[in-house]
């Protein structure tokens, strides 16, 4: 198996208009632009700025520094758009200004400090030569501004036998977004699994271990690609060169929408690529994940 180097990040740099410096995946931007009309909504979310037109489709302007509970701008034309595409949407993120793009290694980041908090709204933080750079979660932001839509429970469109194929099955789920690690669990526990969840590769690594020296392996590992200290493709690769837990069937489940993630996830060893989030397909998913190791 060809080995890749995946804790390579690209973060860009921006400030909000407080002064707060926060990096996001550089993957995660689309453009950075002046920026432009808004059109204002009256039943729009008091974070949300409005939307704009780029290229004849609609986005939605959040006022970044509101939306995390810090001060905003005193107007749109105060600042640029960090346009992001992730989960399936893009949006514009206004912010102060953008800095630069800096390159570091996944194993820089590190885990929030501890006492954080849920209001915290970074997944990592990392130390540059003029200071330390907060990693922004902007699932979290974006969740916190448009909570997904209530679905069918996904356990109800099973067919019996799909249920029984799942039913009591151990699932591992790894993600270092709380919000990302709750709507994962709330799904696959839906599907009748026996779910543990964990916020770091290092804990995920050491919950495969431990379970399968106890004679109760995780079949399945529901794995995020980007977190600190160690990301998604690394974790696949310390996995693939264990004797004990190399064969356990690994889906990485990413906010990031592209196919580079899918050939650099064959190449590490994953089993599958899943672009976050979408009830239905983490249940089509998993459940190719069960067919697939009950025919080994």
């Amino acid at each position: 198996m060809s080995l890749v180097t995946g804790d390579a990040l690209s973060l860009l740099l921006f400030r909000l208009h407080s002064g707060r410096l926060l990096g996001i995946n550089l993957l995660k931007v689309n453009e950075i632009i002046p920026c432009p009309p808004l059109t204002k909504l009256p039943s729009r979310h008091p974070n949300v700025l409005g939307i704009a037109t780029l290229r004849g489709s609609a986005v939605t302007v959040i006022d970044l520094a509101s939306a995390i509970g810090e001060r905003g701008g005193n107007s749109e034309d105060d600042g640029c758009l960090i346009v992001t595409e992730l989960s399936r949407s893009r949006q514009g993120l206004h912010v102060k200004n953008v800095e630069r793009i800096v390159q570091c290694s996944t194993r820089d980041v590190r885990p929030p400090p501890a006492g954080s908090g849920s209001r915290a709204f970074i997944t990592g933080v990392t130390q540059l030569e003029d200071g330390i750079v907060q990693v922004l979660d902007i699932e979290k932001v974006l969740h916190d501004i448009a909570p997904p839509v209530e679905e069918a429970p996904v356990g109800q469109l099973l067919e019996q036998q799909d249920a029984q194929l799942l039913q009591g099955r151990r699932v591992l789920i790894v993600d270092d977004s709380q919000v990302a690690l709750q709507q994962t669990l709330n799904v696959l526990r839906q599907l009748g699994l026996d779910c543990t969840a964990v916020r770091s590769a290092q804990a995920a690594l050491q919950q495969l271990h431990d379970y399968q020296q106890a004679g109760m392996p995780f079949e399945l590992l529901v794995s995020d690609i980007e977190m600190p200290e160690l990301d998604g493709y690394n974790l696949v690769q310390e996995i693939r060169r264990s004797h004990d837990i190399g064969g356990t069937y690994v889906l990485l489940h990413t906010s990031l929408d592209s196919t580079m993630n899918t050939e650099k996830a064959r190449l590490v060893g994953a089993n599958a690529v899943l672009t976050k989030f979408s009830a239905v397909d983490l249940t089509r998913a998993t459940l190719d994940a069960f067919r697939h190791m009950s025919e080994r």
